[in-house]
Parts: structure tokens; sequence; C-alpha cells
């Protein structure tokens, strides 16, 4: 590494990338490139690479210097170049192809040094609640030496960097996003690590038990097709209990079950096999949902499902299965899911995604 880039880094720098990857490596925590992590060295923001994997951090390079004063002057302009951030990478530190995290503003408006975002199912089963202030407080409330906060559902990018930008001089050390995540945020590696398990613990809920997967029946159902049973057997959850069938079936509940997942689940009738349901699509002109629930069998993803892909099914079978019965959801509107699938940026992610997954 260049003695440039060296003297650019933190001290802290190799403690923060094994951070990075306890977060990444926790599918409870973070799923395929979801999440984003960054630190601040003077004028430098350190910040994940879009597309990268926070599992990863310790392996390869996946982090992007970037000019965070010029950034965040962008941001508060309305400056269009500052959703992409591309412009503002230090190049005489890092001139690889790496382009900085969708999230990037986000991390550049909130003052403290290290900051950690990340799709921890616990709290976003209780982020797309239509109760989730009350219910959040009441958990909270087991730590109460953290400052919180709870923001509405805004698309990540420039629209959520500007609200976690009005809030910011508030200085949170933990803020809620609604139908999307958590940022833990603080001043030392150790002070983020120690309020992510507290917070993740005081936000917990129970799963509800699911009996196996039937494969060999999901496997005569889908033969023939271009859909396959899920291989993580934790996935298929979401379509063994039948209010996990129902929340998964009853609209988006966050940003990347829309950008990975499509805005619509498959739900196969009784007897009804793959070809049958997938021929109704056809007919229409219309692609076919990407995951297709088999009531009380399994679930199906298609045969050339990304890892990425593969994992943000796994996520939704951890949120659903963790959402309270009867609790009243607020789903993402017809307009959060436009705004996510027109969006250039996660059309960048998504072509990373299949680009890693081909290597």
């Amino acid at each position: 590494m260049k003695s440039t880039v060296v003297s650019a880094l933190p001290e802290d720098f190799r403690q923060f990338l094994a951070l990075s990857a306890e977060i990444g490596r926790d599918i409870l925590k973070t799923q395929g490139a979801g999440g984003n992590t960054s630190i601040k060295h003077g004028d430098c923001l350190w910040v994940k690479a879009s597309g990268t994997w926070l599992a990863n951090a310790l392996d390869g390079n996946i982090m992007v210097p970037v000019d965070r004063v010029g950034l965040l002057e962008a941001l508060r302009a309305g400056d269009e170049r500052a959703e992409k951030a591309t412009a503002f990478i230090r190049n005489d530190l890092d001139p690889g192809a790496l382009r900085p995290s969708i999230e990037t503003t986000l991390h550049a408006a909130l003052p403290q040094r290290v900051i950690a975002h990340f799709h921890c199912v616990h709290t976003i089963a209780l982020a797309v609640l239509a109760r989730r202030e009350d219910l959040i407080a009441n958990r909270m409330a087991h730590v109460p030496d953290l400052k919180w906060a709870l923001v509405p559902y805004h698309r990540p990018g420039i629209p959520l960097a500007q609200t976690i930008d009005s809030i910011a001089e508030t200085r949170p050390d933990v803020i809620i996003l609604a139908n999307h995540g958590l940022i833990v945020c603080g001043e030392t590696i150790d002070e983020v690590r120690n309020r992510i398990q507290r917070v993740t613990t005081a936000l917990a809920g129970t799963s509800r038990h699911t009996p196996a997967p039937a494969l060999l029946s999901l496997e005569g159902i889908c033969r023939d097709t271009a859909y396959r049973p899920a291989r993580d057997a934790e996935t298929h959850a979401t379509a063994l209990y039948s209010q996990n069938i129902q929340i998964a079936t009853g609209g988006s509940l966050y940003p990347d079950h829309v950008i990975f997942l499509g805005t619509r689940i498959g739900l196969l009738a009784d007897g009804q096999v793959v070809s049958d349901f997938t021929s109704i699509f056809e007919r229409r002109g219309e692609q076919p949902p990407k995951l297709i629930i088999a009531p009380g069998i399994g679930v199906l993803l298609p045969q050339d499902m990304t890892t990425g892909g593969e994992a943000m099914a796994r996520c939704l079978s951890e949120v659903v299965s963790r959402i309270p019965d009867g609790e009243p959801i607020i789903y993402l509107t017809k307009p959060d899911e436009y705004a996510l699938t027109g969006w250039e940026a996660e059309k960048y992610r998504q072509s990373f995604d299949r680009g890693q997954n081909a290597q």
C-alpha cells in the first residue's frame, strides 16, 4: 500500500474492518451487500463500497475514501452529485474502480467518528409496525443511557440523508429507521461494538417455531421450471406458518425486500405447480415473482438467483417470523416502491451483485 494511503488511514483502521466483518457475518444484522460502515479521519470519510459485502471487510479492499466536507456541502446545497458521491472520491488515496455506498451521504451527515448502519431483523420487525413508536420506546427503556431517535421512512440516499442531517446536531447514539434498519454511532470502535450488542439485545424478539420444509414435495412442484427450493433451510420459514405467509404477501416491508425480491411475492394455490403458476404471468407478458411460496411446504427461488438474492430471501423469513401476531403493519407505498425500482444507484448495486455471483 502506498505511503500516502497509509498516512490517510486512522490508526484503528484494522479494528474498524474487523467490526465491519463481524456485522457482515451475522445474518440477523446484515444480509448480502446490505448495510454499510464508515470511519472518519480528518476530512476523509472511509465508507463501504456499493455492492460489496461487509462480511469480506478483512479479506479484500471494500472501503472507499471520500471528501466528507465537500460531500456534506453538496448534500446541503442540493447538488445532484451528492447522490452517487463518486465526484468526492479521494482519488489521490484510492484510484480504484469501486463506488461509494449509496448511503455515503448519511455517514457524512453524522458527526460521530464511527458509524455502523445495518439491517437488523429484530429492528425491522418492530420498525414496520403501526405501533412502532411505543413498542420501540418500551424496548429502548432497557438501555436508558443511549440517546436514540426514530425517523420516518425515506428512500435511502439523499432523502434519508437529509433527514439524518436535520437531527445530526443532537448526536443520537442510535437511530432507528422506519421500514429500513438501524444506525449505531460512536467515537471509538469498542464504543460502537458495545452499543450494537446492547441495542440489538434490547430490540430482540422471538421468532415463530416452524416445521421443516417438505423438500421432496418442493422438488416435484418446481420440476422442469426455472425455479428451485431455497438452499438455506431457514428461508423456508416464510412458507411454513400462516401468519408469516400473510405478512410476506401483504406488501413490501423494506428497501432490500423490493430491490432483490421484487414488489410481489408469489403464492401457490393448493395443489398448484410452478409451471401452471408462472404461465399466468407469461400470458400477461409479465415477469413472474422471484420468490414463490408453497404454503406449508417451502419457498422457491429462481435457478439463477444470486448469492445476494438468496441472503435477502433469508432476511425476509427472519423478519416475518418475528413480527408479532395481530400487529397492524405499515408497508411501503407504491410510490416508495417505484422510487426504489427506478433508482440508478440500486441498479448499479444489483449489477455488481450479479457480477460477483458469476465469478
